[in-house]
């Protein structure tokens, strides 16, 4: 099995998330069921239908989060000395050369990928123009716009 690259924060979502799912939800679509079949009839019992769709999605959220812990491995790059390079979970800022807009993202793993909050993910066409890549360095990257020249200012490990 390929190992998953993972953030420390990544990871503790990750956790935090599965013992919601078994130590709340779980119980409580449990009971939500007993409390279906108490009304009877199961084939034309809608609540009893919908509680044992939710279980199964559910139930398949704990397999796939314990599947990816199973196979992550955290990088900690507070633990790494900052060289300056951007690499898998560091912040970087960038300022596009043209238009002066300046963005700061950190490189994190597919799974804790959400632009909204400029998380990118190591796969993106972004993060994997800047990969490797330091201070000042200037890149060139494809958007759906077409190639964007963008400047390197701050690489920080936190």
């Amino acid at each position: 099995m390929q190992k998953i690259p993972m953030t420390v924060q990544g990871e503790l979502l990750l956790r935090e998330e599965l013992v919601e799912l078994k130590t709340v939800k779980r119980p409580r679509i449990v009971a939500d069921i007993a409390l279906a079949r108490e009304h009877g009839d199961l084939k034309e019992n809608a609540e009893y239908h919908a509680a044992r769709e939710e279980q199964g999605f559910c139930e398949g959220r704990i397999q796939e989060i314990e599947a990816k812990l199973s196979n992550v491995q955290v990088i900690d790059v507070t633990k790494m000395p900052n060289t300056g390079k951007v690499i898998f979970g560091t912040t970087v800022t960038i300022v596009n050369i043209e238009t002066d807009d300046e963005v700061t993202y950190k490189v994190v793993g597919d799974d804790e990928a959400d632009i909204k909050n400029n998380l990118i993910s190591v796969n993106s066409p972004i993060a994997r123009g800047l990969i490797g890549k330091k201070v000042d360095d200037e890149v060139i990257i494809a958007t759906p716009k077409g190639n964007v020249g963008f400047e390197i200012i701050d690489v920080k490990y936190k």
